[in-house]
């Protein structure tokens, strides 16, 4: 078994097609493809874009025997696998909509993940489900009563005759496939991507953003069902013919520094993660493993997800600068499956920037201004570039209207890349077609044309006419030594933003000493109250208690809801009564 070649052998073309089979037709032209590696970085399968091509034709002749219907659904449990890849592209050949969906990441997690599909299965109604045979079961709990006319393995597939018919190319208006979005805000809906839409979207990735080159060659740890593990790191190298190198999520999960050791071995220059990805990294490695890195050809290190703390990538490229991991390779940039994936980029080759400003103006005036001699607090917020070619961003205020610089409110996008609407929701289909323009839910500011994001808007925090961001306090929480980038999580325990509004902040902590978890509350309580002025209610949690969304994001809402039944339960068991 060999790996494909990085090597260009025919002219670049940055996805300026009309459609991912016109694409993926181009690429196997050439001698690019993928690389599929296991938990040790041992090769164990490659897919050349030739050979995907055809298996991706066989395919889609395979589904059309099922006597299945252009635009029908095909839901796909999103393995880092090439039976995912063959069976996603084999959609795009028959003119079926391919669905992505989250395979289970952690032990325990059966009842949930049945419950998650239960919802997403009749979210989308699927007429055929395909997948590895280990989640079949898992499938078949989900589907219940009234399962979809088609429950295949891989296998099945391959199995299936070949229906004798001329397969015709997708529109650009053809619906390509439906994204799953992480479920941060509340449960998950599918995001509408055509033809048209996803092509804008990695033409300006390639060429204006990530800016890629003949012999470029990327890495990925990141799920399928996720649009910077989809768009990003699957239907990017596709559509400019660069070759890509895997490793499964899980495996990532486990040895972190498995990542960059593939990054080394294949002298990979593009390879781009959520900030909890580098942050893992620093936390795990260790000098023997650091021996073995020579991370130089690493050009574009992508980061995005909002905010994106600029004190961890200080620290990543200070600990990982001995085995000439380059600063100036981190290119922080923002987008969400709503926009295909990619809304801005950082300026390549000049390392992130970041913005400090006075926090308290923040939070009392919902102003990034520039700190002074007498700016007791401050706030700092990484640069996330400007707009892509063709798109568009706008900071809105609560009733739509246009804010100036430096004015924090509502992250507003439009152009070429923007969804159609949501999977049967008119109400959001309507609204694009009527503006153009979508809220992102997220909050932010514009400064010189450059994109800083504060946080989310469902996650603020307003207590007596002041804005805080949860990501601060769970900040001070995390600088305690035993405590964990991502093992603290902070929300308001009430719907009312008024002096009784409570903020709860919760910690994932492994001390046992009954002495030092009291300290950590009475220290962290009195930091708390002195920097932001507000009182917290602390709880130490076991490992593993906060929820995340598939995309590796805190869940506040879902911590917050869990509280509140908490709570609500604990009363009912006190009084007899709900209170």
């Amino acid at each position: 078994m060999f790996e494909t070649s990085s090597a260009h052998s025919l002219p670049m073309r940055f996805a300026d097609f009309p459609s991912l089979v016109e694409a993926l037709d181009y690429a196997a032209q050439g001698s690019t493809g993928m690389n599929f590696y296991d938990r040790r970085n041992q090769l164990v399968a490659v897919l050349e874009y030739r050979m995907l091509q055809r298996r991706a034709i066989m395919g889609a002749k395979r589904l059309l025997s099922l006597n299945l219907n252009k635009g029908d659904r095909v839901a796909l449990i999103a393995e880092t696998s090439v039976g995912f890849v063959e069976a996603f592209f084999a959609c795009q050949y028959a003119g079926l909509v391919a669905v992505p969906l989250a395979i289970p990441m952690g032990v325990g997690q059966r009842a949930s993940y049945i419950d998650k599909l239960q919802g997403l299965i009749k979210s989308c109604k699927p007429a055929a489900i395909i997948s590895g045979d280990e989640w079949l079961p898992l499938i078949r709990s989900a589907s219940g009563d009234a399962p979809p006319a088609h429950i295949l393995s891989n296998d099945d597939l391959d199995a299936l005759p070949e229906k004798d018919v001329e397969l015709q190319p997708p529109s650009p208006d053809d619906i390509a496939y439906l994204q799953y979005t992480s479920g941060s805000t509340r449960f998950p809906r599918g995001v509408i991507v055509t033809q048209r839409s996803v092509m804008a979207n990695l033409q300006v990735i390639s060429h204006d953003g990530i800016k890629l080159r003949p012999g470029d060659r990327c890495v990925s740890w990141l799920p399928f069902y996720h649009d910077m593990g989809l768009v990003g790191c699957l239907l990017t190298p596709v559509a400019t013919q660069v070759s890509v190198d895997y490793l499964r999520t899980q495996d990532f999960a486990m040895r972190p520094l498995q990542w960059l050791k593939l990054i080394s071995k294949n002298r990979a220059t593009i390879s781009v993660a959520p900030p909890f990805g580098y942050e893992l990294c620093l936390r795990r490695s260790n000098e023997k493993e650091l021996a073995e890195l020579n991370l130089a050809s690493w050009r574009v290190a992508g980061v995005g997800a909002e905010p994106i703390p600029g004190e961890l990538l200080r620290q990543f490229s200070e600990h990982f600068s001995d085995v000439h991991f380059d600063s100036k390779a981190f290119m922080p940039c923002y987008g969400l499956a709503e926009n295909t994936l990619a809304v801005s980029f950082f300026e390549q080759a000049s390392g992130p920037q970041v913005n400090e400003v006075d926090r308290e103006i923040l939070e009392y005036e919902g102003k990034a201004v520039a700190p002074t001699k007498n700016t007791r607090a401050f706030a700092t917020f990484v640069n996330c570039g400007k707009a892509l070619p063709s798109h568009r961003i706008e900071i809105r205020s609560e009733t739509g209207t246009p804010l100036r610089e430096r004015e924090v409110g509502h992250i507003c996008i439009s152009g070429p890349s923007l969804m159609s609407g949501y999977f049967r929701d008119a109400a959001s289909m309507q609204q694009i077609q009527a503006t153009g323009w979508m809220d992102t839910g997220d909050l932010g500011y514009l400064f010189d044309g450059n994109l800083y994001i504060t946080g989310r808007k469902k996650d603020l925090i307003i207590i007596r006419g002041r804005n805080i961001w949860p990501q601060d306090i769970e900040y001070v929480a995390e600088s305690e030594p035993e405590i964990r980038s991502g093992d603290a999580i902070a929300f308001v325990a009430t719907q009312e933003h008024d002096e009784g509004a409570k903020i709860i902040l919760q910690i994932q902590c492994r001390v046992s000493s009954e002495e030092r978890r009291k300290q950590i509350i009475h220290t962290l309580t009195a930091r708390i109250q002195s920097e932001f002025g507000v009182a917290v209610d602390i709880e130490l949690l076991p490992p593993h208690s906060i929820p995340r969304t598939s995309s590796g994001k805190p869940a506040r809402a879902e911590a917050k809801k869990r509280y509140l039944t908490e709570l609500l339960n604990l009363q009912i068991g006190t009084t007899g009564y709900a209170q």
